[in-house]
């Protein structure tokens, strides 16, 4: 506003800077004098400073912009995160039951319902399914599945799941990976979200019911599509990893039922192929025909081979076959049981899926199976044992003098 000609109105700068005159909404400073910081008496200042508004201009007390939105500030309590949120209320939760039966060494996991899933088609609905991990091991192996629900973002599946072959140890260390995706015939699959479940939270023969939302895991990028300085901190995570586990672990291929019982009236082993489970995939149509050799080492003579028959397109053969060996139980005491499992191709060699070794040279469940074994002549004992890529060395096997 002007005056006479050449006349200015005198604007006080605190005043003037009272309002921001940034482009957009015109929004209220919270504090001024954290632009004009006020000098008090002292030897520089000697009193108030040239830019100090006079004493009868008090500051405006201006509410913060959060506040006249009606937002929460971090003064009135915790901030909220919109990503967070989405996580844990846009993606959905789900409803199921675990149980471990420590007997029967399996573990059933009950699938009920969903509710609130983030919708992922175009008619705001979804396909969903649910795929089931036991973490670490082989994916392909160890993966079960539900029944896809069409159309719906609260599916009810009431399906029973069941892993065979499931330790004590295994309820120590590993984790149920529990993931919800949406089915898409025309394109691929989409993630929805998941929940981990460390399966030390279960009690042997105790149901446990779970209610838990679901949360967003965004996996890795392909090894083709990482630069290659992703690459070699992807290969350098994963040998950290298998070197936190342990030197020396060797990947699981698998689970297998053994049965061995001493036969004192015919005086030789009976060894029972029961069957397996959650074999790793070796043909390219995610499956395999699996086979059982056994050897009883040392074998000089070459005679211990046995075999079983090929099961075709299989991860969960059963078996039911038996193979006996003719031995004096204090001889029996110095040999080692060599269990692998190979997948039968036409045309070519055969593939190996897994094995593992009996006896005083073995570790853990494989040594404890065979002693018991001895100790317990006439006795038919089922144990459940893990398949390794690499068999272990067959340290019972002596060597001959």
């Amino acid at each position: 506003m002007r005056g006479r000609r050449g006349d200015r109105m005198t604007i006080n700068i605190q005043e003037h800077m009272a309002i921001n005159v940034c482009p957009g909404p015109i929004r209220p400073i919270r504090q001024i004098s954290d632009y004009f910081p006020r000098r008090g008496p002292g030897p520089e200042g000697g009193g108030r400073g040239c830019g100090e508004a006079p004493a009868h201009l008090a500051p405006l007390a201006l509410a913060p912009p959060a506040a006249l939105l009606g937002a929460t500030t971090p003064e009135d309590g915790p901030e909220v995160d919109s990503y967070d949120s989405d996580d844990t209320t846009a993606l959905g939760m789900l409803e199921f039951d675990l149980l471990y039966d420590q007997d029967s060494c399996t573990l059933h996991c009950s699938i009920l319902r969903a509710k609130g899933l983030k919708p992922m088609d175009f008619n705001g609905l979804a396909d969903p399914y649910v795929k089931l991990h036991l973490l670490p091991g082989a994916c392909k192996a160890n993966k079960l599945k539900t029944k896809t629900q069409r159309n719906t973002l609260n599916p009810v599946w009431n399906e029973d799941l069941m892993y065979s072959g499931i330790t004590d140890d295994d309820i120590t260390h590993k984790v149920l990976r529990i993931t919800v995706c949406d089915e898409d015939k025309l394109s691929h699959n989409e993630f929805i979200g998941e929940i981990r479940v460390p399966l030390r939270r279960l009690k042997p023969s105790q149901k446990k019911h779970f209610n838990i939302c679901l949360e967003r895991q965004v996996p890795l990028a392909s090894p083709s599509s990482m630069s290659a300085a992703l690459r070699g901190i992807s290969c350098y995570l994963k040998e950290l990893e298998q070197a936190e586990q342990g030197p020396g672990l060797l990947e699981e291929r698998g689970r297998i039922l053994l049965s061995l019982s001493y036969n004192s009236r015919r005086r030789g082993l009976l060894v029972g192929i029961v069957r397996c489970a959650h074999l790793a995939a070796m043909d390219v149509n995610g499956y395999s025909d699996p086979y059982v050799k056994t050897y009883l080492r040392p074998d000089v003579d070459k005679k211990s081979k046995h075999k079983t028959c090929v099961k075709k397109k299989t991860l969960n053969p059963e078996f039911n076959e038996e193979f006996f060996y003719e031995m004096e139980l204090s001889t029996l005491a110095t040999k080692t049981l060599e269990v692998t499992v190979w997948d039968y191709d036409i045309g070519k060699s055969n593939d190996f899926i897994g094995g593992v070794s009996l006896g005083p040279g073995a570790r853990g469940e494989a040594r404890k199976h065979w002693s018991d074994c001895l100790q317990q002549p006439d006795t038919a004992l089922e144990r459940w044992h893990t398949l390794t890529s690499e068999l272990p060395p067959a340290a019972g096997a002596l060597p001959l003098a």
